[in-house]
């Protein structure tokens, strides 16, 4: 058997209960082998039989909803499955192709862009509610129609591929990577508008100094993009040594600009170190500077680190399942 066969299975599976499904992947496998090597016996090729065994059984949803006693019909169960695929068809194809359509059709009448939008929402949501009603009111009569017949919409070319499961792994590692430096991007924006309490009274003092709106800072938010760019196509695409490669001057071009400007007392506003009563004394601010840096450097190397060591975990992964 081919991995149509786990397709299959896994896209009738996925419907059932949890519990179910162990049993129900087993008797399925069962189920096709047998027949498999029934048609292989009478002189079809293992490939042929296969897909014939596939075809004969159809759609996986629907076996799956017989196998758990669960009807599926909106208005009738004969022609659900083919009114819900339409449906779905419709819905992100022809929709947004016609509200496409309709945005450019007002832009040419030389309405403004915000006018444009305004004037087709509501025809947008008028084509929704036709498409919906139209199309199943007709399958509505279809159904109640004696001796009408639609052609089936399912073939095995149909069947969906199997998960990723390393790309489910990575969805967390790009959730907590956006959601890191979207929080970063507002600190960087919010500490602009800070208050703080100085003798009693609050002042909206910003941590960074204002001077480097003209350039650094804009470079960071840049930087930021990047970023989720990076995290992105990693989640994407996987590890790689190119990504892993990529991913040192991605830090370095952090790094190295920040600390400059730490350590060269261009990056703090000078109002914020009066409030924090900086530079403490020379002993402490030596030992506070050289914390901040290692830090820094250490997160920045970490980050390295661990880019290669996923990418030779993905590769020995790859070589063991090859």
């Amino acid at each position: 058997m081919t991995d149509l066969t786990d397709r299959y299975v896994w896209a009738a599976a996925r419907t059932i209960p949890e519990a179910q499904r162990p049993e129900f992947d087993r008797e399925l496998r069962e189920r096709i082998g047998d027949q498999i090597d029934a048609l292989v016996d009478r002189g079809r090729s293992p490939s042929d039989a296969e897909r014939s065994v596939l075809r004969d059984l159809g759609d996986p949803a629907a076996l799956a909803a017989g196998y758990v006693d669960r009807p599926l019909y909106l208005i009738g169960p004969r022609y659900y499955l083919t009114w819900w695929r339409l449906m779905k068809l419709m819905y992100t194809l022809v929709l947004p192709l016609a509200a496409g359509a309709i945005v450019l059709a007002q832009l040419l009448t030389e309405a403004n862009f915000g006018e444009a939008i305004g004037d087709s929402v509501a025809t947008i949501l008028a084509i929704a509610v036709h498409l919906g009603f139209w199309i199943t009111l007709a399958f509505a009569v279809i159904e109640r129609t004696p001796n009408t017949t639609l052609p089936t919409l399912w073939e095995t070319e149909m069947l969906p591929p199997l998960p990723d499961l390393r790309r489910s792994s990575r969805l967390s590692e790009l959730i907590a990577s956006l959601v890191f430096l979207m929080l970063y991007a507002v600190a960087l924006v919010w500490q602009q508008f800070g208050v703080v309490f100085r003798d009693g009274v609050r002042e909206p003092i910003p941590v960074l100094d204002p001077a480097l709106w003209s350039f650094w800072i804009p470079y960071f938010l840049g930087l930021i993009v990047l970023e989720m760019l990076f995290a992105i196509v990693i989640y994407v695409r996987g590890w790689s040594w190119t990504w892993a490669i990529l991913n040192i001057p991605l830090n370095a071009a952090f790094v190295v600009p920040a600390l400059w400007l730490f350590l060269s007392g261009q990056l703090l506003d000078p109002a914020i170190l009066e409030v924090i009563h900086w530079p403490w004394s020379e002993e402490a601010g030596t030992i506070v500077v050289t914390i901040i840096v290692i830090v820094t450097i250490g997160i920045a190397t970490w980050d390295v680190i661990d880019g290669f060591i996923k990418t030779a975990r993905a590769r020995s992964v790859m070589r063991a399942s090859a």
